[in-house]
């Protein structure tokens, strides 16, 4: 391995340098403030932990997404998170244990085995929110409420906000007869928006006149996203259906109501768009899900949805509800994050020689804590150092006078 090689990062993983991390640490402690003030409690995970823990109930997706070791003391699997969601459910069911609704938030590092789309981090900072122990839709429209009041916090102007329920395909599929590897083709075809392969595999499985209504209905759903039109016709379709279409009629009437005195104005604007076929997490999620996109770009700053009795395996079923994001994600799309000051405004402090009285030096020292004390950043020079105040960023400087120190422009 060359000198050069030792320093190359593994593609998708990335250091934060200095001015990154101002932004990133600003906004980061912006948003555990929001979540605190909506009455969220802040947890913090292990970054790594059993594999039959950490994989519970989530599916396949993060099962290939997870980092997986032995562990030395006890010869067990273990695996490093891909995604801290299972954990907090694991510390409400298990470790809180409470009856009543818990609101739960939390931030942290996650690792992927492989980016999600091509070009994307592997090492996320994975920032969310879960509210446990209500079922109802108010708990889902408050999760939603506080995922766009982040995106809000974090720069967002404008959103689209994209509603689905796996609901509605659960109670079309459920109704005909697919072998695994078909239901395997039709699910990637949907997630796709493959619409010519979605109405293949369906006519090709479902050739039989019986089952034609669901089949014309599955094949349809495809092309169920846009505006309030998409509820209208789905409220045409089976009606195993419709309490699913119900919830997301009411949930998108909701949020609106909430968000109306923001809605519309200079300041902000909101579009809710509805993805029938939206199946994202369907091993786990068990009714809405949802997911915010910023006007004109494909990826989601943030997604979540509703995955009740996650919490069993740990000896609790409780209602789940919540989102979560990628902290680095928010700053790369926050244009207030440019406009963040670095380097840091900072004062500079002279190095005093033991030639110096020590009544000087005594008072400087009392000056650098008076200073330090009142949240000010004071960096002090080192004995043989040739850089001054301007080379390492300070704006001011530390100047002494009749034995008094005063702080000057640089």
């Amino acid at each position: 391995m060359s000198g050069l090689d030792r320093w190359r990062l593994p593609d998708g993983v990335e250091e934060l340098l200095p001015a990154e991390v101002v932004k990133i640490e600003a906004l980061r402690r912006k948003l555990l403030d929001l979540f605190h003030c909506w009455g969220y409690e802040t947890v913090i995970p292990p970054l790594i932990e059993y594999l039959e823990s950490l994989l519970t109930g989530t599916g396949n997706d993060l099962d290939l997404q997870t980092f997986k070791l032995t562990d030395q003391l006890t010869g067990r699997m273990m695996g490093v998170r891909a995604d801290m969601t299972p954990q907090v459910a694991r510390i409400d069911a298990h470790r809180l244990n409470r009856d009543g609704p818990t609101r739960l938030c939390y931030l942290g590092s996650v690792l992927h085995t492989r980016p999600e789309i091509s070009g994307a981090t592997r090492s996320p900072i994975q920032l969310g929110a879960e509210l446990y122990g209500h079922s109802g839709v108010e708990s889902d429209v408050e999760v939603i409420l506080l995922m766009v009041e982040m995106l809000i916090a974090s720069g967002e102007k404008s959103l689209v906000l994209d509603l689905g329920h796996v609901g509605i395909y659960r109670s079309l599929i459920k109704q005909v007869v697919f072998d695994s590897d078909q239901e395997r083709m039709l699910f990637d075809a949907l997630q796709r928006k493959a619409s010519a392969e979605v109405e293949d595999i369906v006519r090709s499985a479902l050739p039989d006149s019986a089952d034609k209504v669901i089949a014309e209905q599955l094949i349809a759903l495809k092309d169920l996203n846009g505006g309030d039109e998409v509820l209208k016709r789905a409220e045409k379709m089976d009606s195993s259906i419709q309490p699913s279409v119900a919830t997301l009629q009411k949930i998108a009437v909701l949020v609106q109501e909430q968000l109306a005195d923001r809605v519309g104005t200079e300041d902000f604007k909101l579009e809710i768009h509805f993805d029938l076929a939206e199946l994202r997490g369907y091993d786990y999620h068990t009714g809405v899900v949802f997911a915010a996109y910023a006007e004109g770009k494909g990826v989601a700053l943030a997604q979540g949805g509703r995955y009740d009795n996650v919490g069993a395996v740990f000896g609790r079923a409780r209602a789940a509800t919540g989102f979560s994001a990628d902290l680095k994600n928010l700053i790369s799309n926050n244009l207030e994050a440019d406009n963040v000051e670095y380097p840091l405004p900072a004062i500079f402090a002279p190095h005093l020689d033991e030639a110096t009285s020590s009544v000087v030096r005594q008072e400087l020292r009392r000056k650098i804590e008076s200073l330090r004390s009142s949240g000010e950043r004071v960096i002090c020079e080192l004995l043989g150092q040739r850089e001054g105040a301007a080379d390492i960023g300070c704006d001011r400087k530390l100047v002494e006078s009749d034995g008094s120190w005063s702080v000057t422009k640089r």
